[in-house]
């Protein structure tokens, strides 16, 4: 990409919220860089890692499992300095994107100048251009006929704000209205941020991922399981299927004690097979209730086990002996703490741990039992308190399941 001559730099960025001020933190970044005559010469975009919660994940659509191995902006500010240079900046509500990227490089340690004099937005522009427009980057690109799906996508919002810039030059052809802010970007005196080594990381990088994480551990040859290693797998285990659900954080976790405890596939695939016999045996002692098989079958599936794996775990005789069946039960009185935006709002959810017995707290700490998390790969401080503490973390969804066998 060509970001060496001037022009203009169209920028979308997708955040946890609305305000800096707030400790709102920018989480993806996209730039469409256009030459004076509105044609385009480049793109980039990345997503950031903001080391938080990541706000309202419905509307943005961003999985804190693509985020976690994002750069963070320090990361990238070299990159993204390197295509702001020089370029006037064009963002549709550029006062938003603008706040937030000057909040960025402050906090970075390396502030740049004021781009508002120079900047154009093409939201204020419509006045002049789509009157008929309403504010809204969607509707302008409605009245101009400009294609815009899969809104909230940064690089996606992005184009659509370039298309817009060169709708407005077309109209304005063959003056330009905006000369006078290319001879200002040309002369901006910018900081020098050295480049870092740092890789973009778009959407959907999680899902490009193995699908289950015993393909990523290492196919060695296996050795018997034994007691002192079988445990400390079994444990997480019972952490990590509470919430009938493996996180990519759970699932880096299942491997990084996977390749401590020296295990290879097979050993952890035989782990896995004798998990699933305990469980059955439990289950089978006064009879399989339709729910419990249902519960078997779910844990299979999540342990990487063929359907036919439940059928021979219920006609096993008898757990490993190594292996005690308990599960984690809340009792009244546990602290649980929640983390995230959640469908209905935390209130909510507080009160259903209060009516549920439990102690809705603010705050991890070694004495919480529980965090409840809208997404479970949260990088919330909470949630990081919490892996540090090994708490176990849940979905809203599973807590709700919790609650309600307990009630029972």
């Amino acid at each position: 990409m060509d970001s060496s001559q001037h022009g203009y730099a169209v920028i979308d960025l997708e955040t946890t919220g609305l305000r800096p001020s707030w400790h709102d933190r920018v989480i993806e970044v996209a730039v469409v860089l256009l030459d004076p005559l509105g044609r385009i010469t480049g793109e980039w975009s990345t997503l950031v890692n903001p080391q938080r919660d990541l706000g309202p994940q419905h509307i943005h659509g961003i999985s804190a499992a693509d985020v976690r191995h994002a750069p963070g902006f320090k990361d990238i500010a070299g990159a993204l300095t390197e295509l702001l240079r020089g370029r006037v900046p064009v963002a549709h509500n550029l006062r938003f994107d603008l706040g937030f990227l000057h909040d960025e490089y402050a906090r970075a340690g390396t502030p740049i100048p004021d781009l508002s004099p120079i900047g154009i937005c093409t939201m204020t522009e419509a006045i002049r251009f789509l009157p008929a427009a309403p504010r809204t980057l969607a509707g302008c690109c409605a009245v101009a006929d400009i294609s815009l799906d899969n809104h909230h996508d940064a690089l996606i919002d992005a184009r659509a704000a370039a298309a817009l810039l060169r709708h407005y030059l077309r109209i304005s052809h063959p003056t330009s209205p905006w000369t006078a802010c290319l001879t200002a970007a040309a002369g901006l005196a910018w900081p020098v941020i050295p480049r870092s080594a740092a890789t973009p990381v778009r959407r959907g990088a999680s899902g490009e991922r193995d699908n289950h994480f015993l393909a990523r551990l290492l196919d060695r040859l296996p050795r018997a399981s034994d007691t002192v290693r079988a445990d400390p797998y079994f444990a997480l285990l019972d952490q990590v299927l509470l919430d009938h659900h493996i996180s990519a954080t759970e699932a880096d976790t299942l491997i990084a004690l996977a390749a401590r405890l020296d295990l290879s596939r097979a050993d952890a695939l035989r782990l896995h097979h004798d998990y699933l016999n305990a469980l059955a045996h439990a289950a089978n002692a006064d009879g399989v209730t339709p729910a419990e098989r249902h519960e078997l079958d779910l844990v299979a599936a999540l342990l990487g086990l063929p359907p036919a794996a439940v059928e021979q775990a219920l006609a096993a005789a008898a757990p490993p002996q190594h292996l005690a069946v308990g599960g984690f039960r809340l009792q009244p009185g546990d602290l649980v703490v929640f983390t995230g935006d959640m469908a209905g709002g935390r209130e909510l959810w507080e009160e259903r741990a209060r009516q549920a017995g439990y102690a809705a707290h603010s705050n991890v700490t070694k004495q919480v039992r529980l965090l409840v998390a809208a997404d479970p790969d949260t990088m919330s401080g909470k949630a990081r308190k919490a892996r540090a503490y090994d708490i176990p973390i849940v979905t809203p969804d599973a807590f709700a399941r919790m609650s309600a066998a307990a009630d029972r």
